[in-house]
């Protein structure tokens, strides 16, 4: 079975394909792969050593060849084309009155299909748009609608971290997030501190969740009352790394309770948390094509 590879085009869009034909490859360099009609650049990320289980998502397509110098110039010929392509389309929005803010343009390596990505509050009649666009470009014109996730994944940049933007580096998929979620991990609710360069709820939120319910699910929440041997109190804060629980007597003084020690039967629960959860879910993507 010929190897399997994760190709990058152009707004990190990431996708399998098959060394079909047993070329000598070299990652990050060029590649011509096939398309849906056609054919299609990206650069070799990464040969995949585990098996996948393609079924749901389909075949995945083979690598024609590596890119030659002849290949390299058109693929840059292509970027100079999509940035003239830029004015004429946002002239041609501004002339048909739509409401879209215009995100990136991609050619397809043989210019066979030319994309369009919006993002826009609703839905948008671009019928009129598409016919303007393929009678200027004289190609198949696809309008696809994203969210506003999947504009901060194209565009790329860099987090609050410092790092990558996790969707613009390894993330496949955008899974849905709470506030919940940054509740339970304790931290600051301040949308300004748990947002990411798209307006929405860190993706990063997801990723030691499960560790922190694990450990919390045996914790009472901060505010209830807990009999220590020293009396009432209440619990004041919970450390989830080193497992245990703080709780405050009336006399201020502070008694460490860990994790191993807790005896529910102490537990008086005075206060219920707002649960509340506000999910984020994923945008949906509208594409249309002509």
């Amino acid at each position: 079975m010929p190897d399997i590879y994760l190709v990058e085009f152009k707004g990190h869009r990431r996708e399998f394909f098959f060394n079909t034909y047993y070329h000598s490859l070299k990652l990050n360099d060029y590649v011509i792969v096939q398309a849906e009609r056609g054919e299609d650049a990206g650069r070799l990320r990464k040969k995949v050593e585990n098996e996948i289980d393609f079924s749901e998502s389909g075949k995945p397509h083979s690598i024609l060849r590596p890119a030659s110098d002849e290949d390299l110039g058109r693929i840059a010929a292509n970027r100079d084309d999509e940035s003239n392509a830029w004015d004429n389309a946002e002239k041609l929005i501004r002339k048909h009155g739509l409401e879209m803010k215009l995100v990136d343009i991609e050619y397809q390596f043989d210019k066979n299909k030319l994309t369009f990505y919006f993002t826009a509050d609703h839905r948008v009649d671009f019928r009129a748009l598409v016919r303007d666009l393929a009678a200027e470009h004289k190609t198949r014109i696809e309008l696809r609608q994203i969210g506003v996730r999947d504009e901060a994944k194209r565009l790329g940049g860099f987090g609050v971290c410092g790092l990558q933007l996790c969707c613009a580096n390894h993330l496949r998929q955008f899974e849905p997030i709470s506030t919940q979620d940054a509740r339970l991990q304790g931290l600051s609710l301040n949308p300004s501190k748990i947002s990411g360069n798209c307006g929405r709820l860190l993706c990063c939120l997801k990723y030691e969740i499960n560790f922190y319910a694990d450990v919390r699910a045996k914790y009472p929440e901060p505010g209830d009352i807990y009999t220590t041997p020293k009396g009432e109190g209440i619990v004041d804060r919970i450390n989830v790394f080193e497992d245990y629980m703080a709780v405050k007597l009336e006399t201020g003084e502070e008694i460490i309770v860990p994790g191993g020690e807790l005896n529910k039967d102490r537990i008086k629960t005075t206060s219920s948390s707002d649960k509340k959860t506000d999910i984020i879910d994923d945008d949906n993507e509208f594409n249309n094509e002509q």
